[in-house]
């Protein structure tokens, strides 16, 4: 049997959603994620040679911060870091 993490134990007993996860949510209903990372994909690094790259659909989602909450570049690059 799993033991349950703190913030999985307070998730459950969550009743109502936040205003970021009902953006979010709607921003997967409005966005075509599949179809922007397969026509991306040709493009994007293969992570051959060095280290890894981040995963394209997570640096898809990170470029469309600054256009969708009208960020600027410094915050941006403090969002990049996060996702990694």
């Amino acid at each position: 049997m799993n033991q349950l993490t703190l913030s999985e134990a307070e998730y459950q007993t969550k009743k109502s959603k936040i205003r970021r996860e009902i953006f979010l949510e709607r921003m997967d209903t409005l966005i075509p994620w599949k179809q922007l990372e397969k026509n991306v994909a040709h493009y994007y690094p293969k992570g051959q040679d060095g280290r890894p790259p981040v995963p394209l659909s997570s640096m898809l989602r990170v470029h469309c911060m600054p256009l969708l909450y009208n960020l600027s570049d410094p915050i941006l690059k403090c969002s990049q870091r996060r996702a990694i």
